[in-house]
């Protein structure tokens, strides 16, 4: 399985390892630490040499209670990154927007991958990302960023995501983006409750055999947090093993905070797979 962007590929016959730079005043795991050209771009460098493939560049928190953020905004914070990160670094560029104008600038700078927590639901997103011919992320998401986190309900979590992932799929196919070009997430922490989180986690197998690859985001979350008591900043060790299970329950992108220790995890999973 392949992921292809202006010109190249991405093999995903062994899992990759995505870096989170969230270029936001208000991250739920950074704090904002950031937050200026000159220190994202050290970390960026930081992530690619413990091993990242793809940088995940967001402009806008999507923690639970989060403001909206303008288009004006988001595109001030997010273009110049992409430029940027674009003009240094051989890697693979994934956005994490929703808005069709945040897209269409950031393709024009260099973007590979449209990560969408929205799956495409926003205006003119999904006509945009048909007509950019990227790959995208579909992900799954019980109401908003606000108000995600308040009670939410399901019958039969793994199901339900499944079938979202499903419908929206069919709507990127009838819009003429390509299978090859799709991605699912089944967002975990994003309007689920701890037992949620932990099915899917389960289960997360269970997307895997539809064909498209699955990107799993567990990194720092509040279902490790809630399990170990622990704080965001001491989540690492957590991250890392929840990130291998992914893997092993067939995940091909890891979107994490902590690459070099997600990297470590994984090189031992493969010595073992390959002994």
């Amino acid at each position: 399985m392949k992921l292809y962007a202006n010109q190249r590929s991405l093999d995903l016959s062994t899992p990759r390892i995505m870096g989170i730079l969230n270029f936001t005043p208000d991250s739920f795991s950074d704090s904002g630490q950031f937050y200026r050209l000159d220190k994202a771009l050290q970390h960026v460098e930081k992530m690619i040499k413990a091993g990242a493939d793809i940088i995940d560049i967001g402009g806008e928190s999507t923690r639970p209670m989060a403001e909206e953020v303008s288009p004006e905004q988001e595109l001030a914070r997010v273009v110049p990154v992409v430029e940027a990160v674009r003009r240094r670094f051989d890697c693979w560029i994934s956005v994490d927007t929703s808005k069709a104008e945040v897209m269409r600038e950031s393709a024009k700078v260099g973007m590979d991958i449209i990560n969408d927590i929205r799956a495409l639901q926003e205006p003119n997103a999904l006509e945009t990302a048909a007509e950019l011919g990227l790959p995208v992320c579909l992900m799954h998401m019980q109401g908003q960023p606000r108000t995600m986190q308040t009670a939410p309900q399901y019958n039969n979590v793994v199901e339900e995501v499944a079938d979202f992932l499903l419908q929206r799929t069919e709507a990127c196919l009838q819009a003429g983006i390509p299978a090859r070009n799709i991605i699912w997430d089944p967002g975990f922490g994003f309007g689920k409750n701890l037992q949620h989180n932990y099915k899917l986690l389960q289960q997360l197998s269970r997307f895997a055999v539809q064909g498209y690859p699955v990107l799993a985001g567990l990194s720092r979350k509040s279902m490790l947090g809630a399990v170990l008591d622990k704080s965001v900043e001491q989540r690492i060790t957590a991250s890392a093993a929840a990130a291998l299970l992914a893997a092993i329950n067939g995940a091909l992108i890891l979107r994490v905070h902590d690459v070099a220790e997600t990297a470590d995890a994984l090189k031992i999973w493969q010595a073992m797979l390959n002994a």
